[in-house]
């Protein structure tokens, strides 16, 4: 053994763990304000940046453990179509950003299904991760919107869901794309039922997730200054060549221009559906109730004449 495999190698290896390990005990953060915050302080806060109140990304177990009573959920398994069916790559094989961004995740695609309580409701909720490939919709995206109304249908549980998406994954093409119709559909089936459908769209919700079953909720609430849209604001302001106003896009403008019904707080979000859930409870058990009553009626109608 010589003096460099001896001594030099391990007191370079030493270095880069020191290095590593300093990195993984960071305990700040930063935020768009340019302000650092304290992550432990962050975290208690629910993501909300304390200063300037920026609503900061969340996983999706941070979510349902944001939004579920108690945190108390069930997570509900989906199926998984095949990886990679168009063998697409780029720069990078598309099958192994898929092995990266479920090693990050923790999870097999963007969107993760969840059954639980909301002010003692049962609900399904379904959420985004955009850390997996920027939350992007394809193929086992679809399957598990389909699979959380499927279970809500069956169930009869209203059915919730937190957008956050740059749109349809392109790495899938009209596989990806065809998910904006089978989702569509899907909220049809809800609406037949008269099962409530609730859409919380956070930052950002673009692409062909608006255009689709993003905006096809009986409510629409946003949470605080999301980025709300289909087309970038670039493409948008090239295209019409206008100046578009500062808070083109943002929910607050969204909001004030009929796109969407609230924003809300994230703090907020549990007793705020939990309210319209009782509402629209109500209003289907009256409703049933009602067409009940009328079948009765015209039974007894028939049998006199």
């Amino acid at each position: 053994m010589n003096w460099i495999t001896k001594f030099i190698k391990p007191k370079i290896k030493s270095l880069f763990e020191k290095r590593s390990s300093k990195i993984k005990e960071n305990l700040w953060t930063a935020c768009e304000c340019k302000n650092l915050i304290y992550k432990e302080d962050l975290q208690s806060n629910l993501k909300c940046c304390p200063k300037c109140g920026a609503h900061h990304k969340l996983s999706c177990k941070e979510r349902f453990e944001t939004f579920f009573d108690n945190k108390e959920y069930e997570l509900i398994k989906t199926p998984l179509p095949k990886d990679d069916p168009l063998k697409f790559e780029d720069n990078k094989k598309y099958i192994e950003r898929l092995k990266s961004a479920r090693k990050i995740t923790q999870q097999d695609d963007a969107v993760s299904i969840a059954k639980g309580k909301v002010k003692d409701i049962d609900v399904v909720v379904g959420a985004q991760d955009f850390r997996f490939i920027g939350g992007s919709f394809g193929a086992a995206s679809g399957e598990a919107f389909i699979a959380g109304v499927q279970h809500s249908i069956e169930n009869n549980m209203p059915f919730i869901f937190f957008s956050c998406s740059g749109g349809q994954r392109m790495m899938e093409s009209s596989i990806a794309l065809m998910q904006m119709s089978r989702t569509a559909l899907a909220v049809n089936e809800l609406k037949k039922k008269n099962i409530p459908y609730i859409v919380v769209l956070t930052n950002p919700t673009t692409g062909g997730v608006t255009a689709s079953w993003a905006m096809l909720g009986d409510i629409l609430i946003a949470e605080p200054k999301a980025t709300i849209g289909f087309a970038g604001r670039r493409v948008i302001q090239d295209t019409v060549r206008e100046t578009l106003p500062e808070e083109f896009q943002t929910a607050e403008y969204v909001k004030d221009h009929g796109g969407i019904d609230l924003v809300v707080e994230r703090k907020y979000l549990n007793s705020t559906i939990g309210t319209f859930l009782n509402v629209l409870l109500k209003k289907a058990e009256a409703q049933a109730k009602n067409e009940s009553s009328n079948v009765t009626i015209d039974q007894s109608l028939q049998s006199a004449s």
